[in-house]
């Protein structure tokens, strides 16, 4: 997690995302560097304009709260299902089957 965090910090300085300089970022946090971490996190990122992913994900955390709340009215919208109506007839016909 410490390379992603190198390289959004990177990214926000405007520097250039690399092996060298995620190593040295990590390092200067109090960390030991592993050069096949730096390596990877590197050649994920080759053509991935990291603000356009921010802005995305930001998009996306925004929309979800909307979307979640529209399906909760939409849930709450539907009718509960009516009870069928017996006319006094019909019960009183029911009570006298009891009594035979």
């Amino acid at each position: 997690m410490e390379y992603i965090y190198a390289a959004l910090l990177l990214d926000a300085a405007g520097k250039e995302i690399n092996e060298s300089s995620l190593e040295s970022i990590v390092k200067a946090a109090g960390l030991q560097p592993n050069e096949a971490m730096a390596k990877a996190v590197v050649d994920s990122l080759k053509g991935v304009n990291i603000k356009d992913v921010i802005k995305n994900a930001q998009a996306a955390a925004a929309a979800a709260p909307q979307a979640q709340a529209g399906a909760q009215a939409a849930k709450k919208e539907e009718k509960p299902k009516q009870e069928e109506k017996v006319s006094e007839e019909q019960a009183a016909g029911g009570l006298a089957s009891l009594f035979g």
